[in-house]
């Protein structure tokens, strides 16, 4: 999912901010609580105002993200 990910926000730059969350990092458990994370990878799609638009669990094609982003692209 690495490259998938990083070649969506070389693409998306300016458009869609990526955020990345290590699982294992201590710093990060108070924001993986608020999302409910449980399984890697998890990629959520959020809003402006932090609100979840979309929740996607394990491998997701660089088609579908890009589907899903041109929903809320202005």
């Amino acid at each position: 999912m690495v490259p998938v990910v990083h070649g969506l926000e070389e693409k998306y730059s300016g458009k869609v901010k990526f955020a990345f969350l290590n699982m294992d990092n201590p710093k990060t458990y108070e924001f993986q609580d608020v999302l409910g994370v449980n399984y890697r990878p998890e990629f959520y799609l959020l809003d402006p105002d932090g609100n979840i638009l979309k929740k996607f669990v394990g491998f997701v094609s660089q088609e579908i993200f890009e589907a899903e982003f041109i929903k809320y692209i202005k």
